[in-house]
């Protein structure tokens, strides 16, 4: 219970733990994002951590002047962290298959499998773009792209694009408006404000998808 309090306390406020982190660690802390980036998106039994709202944060730490970290150097560094991140994602996918989700592993639930393939029956491809912008599906669509759903030809490409757009867009809106006056002061509500954008897409997808199945009855 402890461990879920602390883990809920640096997660609406990541500017001030983030802050820390670049005080006691310096340049360490490229490393320390990259490692959390590349977990959350490259190992499926860790899709719960703040990616959105960790690149928002870090974007807008860099923006202050002094504190050690390079906005390029931390673009391109999470950058590849994603890609990397995905790329492992889709050959644990391609190499367990659907079998993963037989109900043995605590964290891998059969409705994440089916959420995200209904995204790819909708999308096909683009999923894995547009799934880098939502929590948990983003870390599932490139399993699932895995599982044989995709080619890799075709999945790294998609994963270079999402990759970019999600990292520079997330990072930039952090740098350019993080440190504004009555973003710092609502620091916690803008993240939720992040995790509830974010989360926005398949819950309109949801509703849709039951008044289509309610007006076919």
């Amino acid at each position: 219970m402890d461990l879920i309090k602390q883990f809920i306390d640096v997660f609406l406020h990541l500017d001030t733990h983030l802050t820390e982190i670049v005080t006691k660690y310096d340049t360490w802390t490229y490393a320390i994002l990259f490692l959390i980036i590349f977990i959350e998106t490259g190992l499926i039994v860790m899709p719960f951590l703040p990616g959105d709202s960790l690149l928002f944060a870090s974007g807008a730490i860099c923006a202050v002047s002094g504190n050690g970290l390079h906005l390029g150097l931390l673009i391109l560094l999470l950058f590849i962290a994603a890609v990397l991140g995905d790329t492992v994602n889709y050959s644990v996918g391609n190499f367990i298959g659907p079998k993963a989700f037989s109900g043995k592993i605590k964290f891998l639930k059969k409705e994440y499998l089916d959420k995200t393939q209904a995204y790819y029956d909708k999308h096909g491809g683009k999923t894995i773009i547009y799934a880098r912008f939502i929590p948990i599906i983003r870390t599932f669509a490139p399993f699932v792209a895995g599982i044989g759903t995709m080619k890799y030809s075709k999945f790294i490409l998609f994963n270079f694009i999402g990759a970019a757009a999600w990292v520079s867009a997330f990072t930039l809106i952090g740098y350019f408006f993080g440190n504004l006056p009555i973003v710092k002061k609502y620091f916690t509500l803008v993240i939720l404000l992040i995790i509830f954008i974010s989360i926005l897409p398949p819950i309109i997808e949801y509703f849709k998808s039951r008044s289509k199945v309610k007006s076919s009855v």
